[in-house]
């Protein structure tokens, strides 16, 4: 999973392509979430285009890794990270949050079959990944080579089921399970250290038995060594806290949690994509 300057500046411009996507949806939409879904646009671009065992073209293949979105609710950078991957139109994007698509504001698996959990309820997912995991285990006699990604949000951590989660993976030393939350320090109501202190993250999933890394989630080296040093654990479950921007690209939409369940209007997201193609056009030169 060696990066080199190269596959870095893919990176860098296909995450830059996923934000761009996001905005135009949320435009379109009228409603949705704008910081969350930037945020993690460059840790869903390393996923897709560079670390996941998968196929667009054969999204049921069985040795597929599986991602779970617990966090539902910033479903726009799946499905833009999705179509830009290749399974399904890009045009579809569009149709976020109308009536009849298949593309809903929290993923809805019956609609969109390449998705492996409807999600909405925060705190459920990662029971799903545990569920999915052992139920790997149990079907094939082993551990076996395949890899359940969860994402979490650190708002979400509030919800106590995710502990009971954490701690029967712990127990169960679910080595081909690896949580990845988004520490971006906002949720609806305001900054996550004011609504319910989560303090001391690693040291809490540390407790449980968890391999525990915190990088910086818009370093893309720092994310693939940190998702390298997962998959060499042989008796843990490994959780990867990445450090994000909320509203990352948009200098407007950055750190300010009013943007969590905010869509920005036809005005603001005009602004948004200027200063994203502006962005994309930069990093293109910089690496000619």
């Amino acid at each position: 999973m060696n990066l080199d300057d190269k596959k870095i500046n893919q990176l860098e411009n296909t995450a830059n392509q996923i934000r761009i996507s996001i905005i135009e949806m949320l435009i379109q939409a009228g409603s949705g979430h704008t910081a969350g879904p930037l945020g993690m646009a460059d840790v869903f671009a390393l996923l897709y285009f560079h670390i996941l065992k998968h196929d667009p073209k054969n999204p049921f293949w069985s040795d597929r890794d599986r991602v779970i979105l617990s966090n539902g609710h910033i479903c726009p950078v799946l499905y833009a990270t999705m179509a830009h991957a290749g399974y399904f139109p890009v045009e579809e994007l569009q149709t976020l949050r109308t009536f009849g698509s298949r593309l809903q504001g929290h993923p809805h698996r019956e609609f969109l079959p390449f998705l492996e959990t409807s999600s909405g309820p925060l705190g459920s997912g990662l029971s799903q990944a545990v569920g999915m995991a052992l139920a790997d285990r149990i079907d094939t006699g082993v551990t076996s080579e395949k890899y359940f990604y969860c994402f979490l949000g650190d708002g979400e951590l509030n919800e106590g089921q995710n502990w009971e989660a954490i701690m029967l993976a712990g127990k169960e030393k679910l080595r081909n399970l690896i949580a990845i939350v988004d520490r971006n320090n906002i949720q609806i109501d305001g900054y996550t250290e004011d609504i319910m202190p989560l303090n001391d993250l690693a040291e809490k999933w540390r407790a449980f038995g968890w391999h525990v890394q915190e990088v910086d989630g818009h370093n893309f080296e720092a994310l693939n060594d940190a998702v390298g040093q997962a998959h060499a654990m042989f008796e843990k479950p490994s959780v990867i806290i990445a450090r994000t921007i909320p509203g990352k690209g948009v200098k407007a939409f950055e750190r300010d949690y009013h943007w969590h369940g905010t869509p920005p209007n036809k005005e603001q997201g005009a602004l948004a994509l200027q200063e994203l193609r502006t962005l994309g056009g930069r990093i293109k030169s910089e690496h000619q």
